[in-house]
């Protein structure tokens, strides 16, 4: 008996230990396998834990109908790595020219499939350590005034093993479905399981719950089979070459809009789907009601005694039985594993499936506890490229310096230049730099000027909305001024109710620079670095407080910031004005 209860304590023990890195990293998607190969090029202790057999477990499932809607451009006829990097929407940031995205697919929208393959050779030509197959199924605290942040994450798996670590980085991307509940919610099919077969809709009525690129993307599978197809949702069509927003529908997939506008029997509609119920009658034909007319209802009277719309108003819009209807609403952060000493919470209004993070992509109630990715999105959405690949790489690198200058003493990476450098380093990152031109608005180099503007300081691709934490963060100090240089539309340009092709919409002359509507570089001077409280009462709409000056680079239709007189010259007016300097360069 003794042995036994000795072995028995053992095995307790054994369960209970815990395995220790400093950095833990929940999730080998893209933003995972970025994480991780940033922490093993500066040589840092970490682990990746993935719950599947191997990386990028979504792109093995989504998209459904397996054509990603991010761009693969293979020639843009320049050999400027960096440049080219803004017209590769899929690559992840290595020093392995043999990761580059172009070499796994050759056509402009890839295939999902080429994604999953190129995940799978990053993670193993670059020796990333990810442990597969391991599902962490709880999160929780451990305090410990010795710990880097003051207290530990405990992490448990599905075989109840127990891990610890000093920071850790959540890039589980969001997975879990949106659903909305409502009477005769039960015949509906999820975009997750519904059938990619074309043949499986052949002259069907089909609506679909959603106005979003997964809803669009199976309208466009079956269009030509059904009978027709009626969209619904809250709000309104949202087109990307209007908002300027990559998450908004995009063009590939928009061919039900055609039909509609063109009368060909598919349509789009506005509704809160709460509101709605579905009744089944006796040939399997699904019907659109309202929830008070359910509410209302005598239910021993069988589904006879259902009032439909269209008894009150018999043109009502979706009065034609359905044959299927199909939930295309998205998705959201998975909440579930977080214990509540973590204080995970979601965002307010349209930002509640991600979960609340600062501007450094710190979570707002847990110092050391980042979240990076899809899941990080909540920063810029609806504004810029952080829930995509060509953005997150950036904002992943970003996490990554403030976490060596926190926890390592390793300064954000900066070059000193003499002063009379400042115009053409400014010419030269506006022109190749694909952080500032993917995360506009949310990514920029920042130019700290040494005393009596003799020389300066650049550091790139710096999160705007921590400026003012600028000196803590990167370790480098701001005593005499800066110039922050940031890629912007115009003010007034992007929305879903903006007409973007209007006559006359480009400006070409310098002195109407600050009317540009594309994306054009402005650069904002400070003579000292601005406050938290001035960052918290910026403009509506503004990415930074008011600044001492200001000047926005013309817009240009090549993006060719180069042109001596319509770009440069302006520009280095503007850096002499606020320096009192001459910026020339003179030989004897």
């Amino acid at each position: 008996l003794g042995l036994a209860l000795y072995a028995s304590s053992l095995c307790a023990a054994s369960g209970a230990a815990f395995l220790y890195h400093d950095y833990c990293v929940i999730g080998a998607g893209p933003s995972g396998l970025q994480a991780a190969y940033f922490l093993q090029r500066a040589g840092r202790d970490y682990v990746v834990f993935e719950r599947s057999h191997a990386p990028g477990s979504f792109f093995a499932l989504y998209p459904r109908h397996r054509k990603l809607i991010s761009i693969n451009k293979r020639y843009t006829g320049k050999s400027n790595s960096e440049f080219n990097l803004r017209h590769d929407w899929n690559s992840l940031l290595s020093h392995d020219r043999r990761l580059l995205f172009r070499r796994y697919s050759r056509d402009f929208f890839p295939d999902a499939d080429a994604m999953v393959r190129y995940l799978e050779d990053f993670a193993s030509l670059l020796k990333l350590r990810v442990q597969y197959n391991t599902a962490i199924i709880h999160v929780t605290l451990e305090r410990d005034g010795q710990a880097w942040n003051g207290h530990y994450f405990l992490l448990t798996d599905q075989d109840r093993q127990n891990y610890k670590c000093s920071s850790l980085l959540v890039a589980t991307g969001t997975w879990v479905p949106n659903v909305v509940n409502f009477p005769g919610s039960e015949y509906v099919e999820g975009y997750e399981t519904v059938s990619i077969n074309p043949e499986d809709f052949a002259g069907q009525t089909v609506l679909i719950l959603g106005r979003g690129n997964s809803a669009f993307e199976t309208a466009e599978n079956i269009l030509g089979v059904t009978n027709f197809i009626h969209m619904v949702s809250r709000s309104r069509v949202r087109l990307s070459w209007a908002t300027h927003y990559v998450g908004d529908l995009r063009a590939i997939n928009n061919g039900l809009l055609d039909t509609y506008q063109l009368k060909s029997l598919d349509g789009l509609l506005e509704g809160d789907l709460e509101d709605l119920a579905i009744v089944k009658d006796k040939k399997g034909k699904l019907h659109i009601t309202l929830r008070f007319y359910l509410e209302n209802r005598n239910t021993s009277a069988g589904i006879d005694s259902v009032t439909l719309p269209q008894d009150e108003l018999d043109n009502f819009a979706t009065r034609a039985p359905y044959d299927r209807v199909i939930r295309c609403l998205g998705w959201k952060f998975d909440f579930s594993i977080y214990n509540r000493s973590l204080r995970m919470m979601p965002g307010k209004g349209n930002k509640k499936k991600y979960p609340q993070i600062k501007p450094s992509y710190e979570s707002r109630s847990t110092r050391g506890l980042f979240v990076l990715g899809t899941a990080s999105h909540s920063v810029d959405f609806r504004k810029s490229a952080g829930g995509f690949i060509h953005g997150f790489r950036y904002t992943t690198r970003a996490v990554h310096r403030l976490l060596e200058n926190r926890h390592h003493g390793v300064p954000w990476p900066s070059t000193v230049y003499p002063i009379t450098q400042l115009t053409n380093s400014i010419i030269k990152r506006v022109n190749e730099a694909s952080g500032l031109y993917q995360m506009f608005s949310i990514l920029a180099d920042i130019i700290l000027l040494r005393e009596n503007a003799t020389a300066f300081e650049y550091l790139e691709e710096y999160p705007v909305g921590v400026l003012a934490e600028l000196e803590t963060q990167t370790g480098r100090k701001a005593p005499n001024g800066l110039f922050v240089v940031i890629m912007e539309y115009g003010r007034n340009f992007s929305g879903a109710d903006k007409d973007v092709f209007y006559y006359n919409r480009a400006v070409g002359e310098a002195q109407h620079a600050w009317q540009s509507n594309f994306l054009h570089p402005v650069i904002y001077y400070y003579k000292r670095l601005p406050t938290e409280r001035e960052m918290r009462l910026r403009p509506p709409g503004w990415p930074l407080p008011r600044p001492d000056a200001i000047h926005h680079v013309v817009e240009d239709f090549l993006t060719d910031w180069t042109a001596p007189n319509a770009h440069i010259l302006p520009l280095r007016r503007f850096l002499e004005n606020c320096l009192s300097t001459d910026l020339r360069s003179f030989f004897a």
